[in-house]
């Protein structure tokens, strides 16, 4: 097996991991860019995808002129700045999750007629796993899990151009699902993970309605928890 993990992600993974055995304690400014790339033994422009992405699940926060600050989840937690994302020069996060509410409430009714009892057992895996790596607090490996769970119901479409642009848009879906929601609604994991299986249940039974309806559910409370209406 040829391990295709992104030279980002791997750094992410590893500076994650730093900052939870406390290497990179809370408050503390992370080296410059340069040095940080040198001590990891990366380049800058893989460094700097790793530290957007932690940036987004709420592990550390760039301060224009000061740095770059590893996150005190023990202060009292910022409410949700959705100007502030990734994408913000080109759209909106509203934006992006008025599209998901559409794309993947009819990918959900279509994954409802085409799902496999196999394609029920990978979406419970992926569901446990996210669980499980949210308990033992690996940001990362929760968010990869809550990615696979979309997109396996994406690919169940009937209608092939449904999932493509699913693909096609996957960049921005994903930014909205690493939002630090967890830090500023203490509970938001443990609903969304029921939410998860709610769609599982409707899927399992082939539920067109309550598939869609399970699936806008969860986008609109997750789009609520980040202080946005749709």
């Amino acid at each position: 097996m040829i391990d295709r993990t992104p030279v980002s992600q791997a750094v992410a993974r590893n500076i994650q991991s730093l900052i939870q055995r406390g290497e990179f304690p809370a408050g503390q400014r992370l080296p410059s860019q340069r040095i940080l790339a040198e001590q990891l033994g990366v380049s800058r422009p893989s460094l700097r995808e790793a530290l957007m992405t932690l940036e987004t699940l709420g592990l550390i926060h760039t301060y224009p002129g000061r740095g770059t600050f590893v996150v005190d989840h023990t202060s009292a937690p910022e409410a949700p700045d959705s100007s502030s994302w990734r994408y913000s020069e080109r759209f909106a996060m509203q934006d992006v999750f008025e599209i998901r509410l559409l794309l993947e409430g009819q990918l959900a009714r279509h994954a409802a007629q085409m799902a496999t009892s196999e394609d029920i057992a990978v979406l419970i895996a992926a569901t446990d796993a996210m669980e499980a790596a949210w308990a033992r607090q690996d940001l990362i490996a929760n968010v990869e899990e809550d990615l696979k769970f979309h997109r396996h119901v994406a690919s169940k479409s009937r209608n092939p151009l449904l999932s493509q642009h699913y693909e096609q848009v996957a960049a921005y879906l994903a930014e909205t699902q690493r939002q630090p929601i967890p830090f500023t609604a203490v509970n938001r994991m443990a609903e969304s993970i029921a939410e998860h299986r709610a769609i599982i249940q409707a899927l399992h039974t082939r539920d067109a309605d309550a598939a869609e309806a399970a699936m806008h559910e969860h986008i609109r409370n997750t789009a609520t928890c980040a202080g946005i209406s749709i």
